[in-house]
């Protein structure tokens, strides 16, 4: 279980999240669109560029793989365990991830849109830009991530947290929010002011929030 870092009322992610055991190497990866593995670690590995739609790894261990334009859509992760992942354009829109954590994941633009995640922790990656657009998030935990464009329109989120997190600008149009937590991560912008109702904030997040609060109540602030 993820524990709250600060007292509130404000409820945690529920992780329960473990390394998958007894995996086997596989020696030379071959994947194909449609597959089910199960139990298979995957190291220093490319598939770049393969068609790779509705596939599922489960209990799998990915370590240093290359997922350059790599066709995901509809993929299913569950109970896997993913470090050093890279890829400058990561293309999985309408997966689906339950019980998985992703350490040190180095993507350029990330499109995850109308994606399912349950019980996943994306932990101390560099990521340019992230489309979680209409994407159902549940107990979700970011943690000291760099993120240049964290884009959670339309998204429905609940116990979502955003801790020790740098983010340039967090959009937030049409977005459900409920028990989301944003404190100790850091924005220099945000858009769409109304998707933060259901978030929790920090006392310096107020101060930083209030010329964009003011901006878009139409207020003028003079000295």
């Amino acid at each position: 279980m993820v524990r709250k870092t600060l007292a509130s009322a404000t409820n945690a992610p529920r992780l329960s999240l473990r390394a998958p055991r007894d995996v086997s190497r596989v020696e030379e990866p071959h994947l194909l669109d449609g597959d089910h593995r199960e139990g298979e670690l995957y190291e220093r590995a490319s598939f770049d560029g393969e068609e790779l739609a509705g596939i599922t790894l489960q209990e799998c261990v990915l370590q240093g793989v290359s997922l350059n334009d790599t066709e995901l859509r509809g993929a299913r992760f569950i109970e896997c365990a993913f470090e050093d992942l890279f890829a400058p354009v990561f293309r999985a829109p309408r997966s689906s991830w339950r019980e998985t954590s992703l350490r040190s994941t180095r993507w350029g633009s990330a499109e995850l849109y109308d994606s399912r995640l349950d019980g996943v922790h994306l932990d101390g990656g560099k990521l340019d830009y992230v489309n979680f657009r209409s994407a159902q998030l549940t107990d979700v935990l970011v943690s000291g991530c760099i993120i240049g464009e964290l884009d959670l329109t339309g998204v429905r989120a609940n116990r979502l947290a955003l801790q020790d997190c740098t983010i340039g600008t967090l959009t937030l149009d049409g977005a459900q929010l409920k028990d989301a937590d944003l404190r100790t991560s850091s924005f220099r912008g945000i858009s769409g002011l109304d998707g933060l109702r259901g978030a929790t904030i920090d006392e310096y997040q107020l101060q930083l929030l209030a010329p964009f609060l003011a901006d878009s109540m139409g207020l003028r602030v003079e000295g």
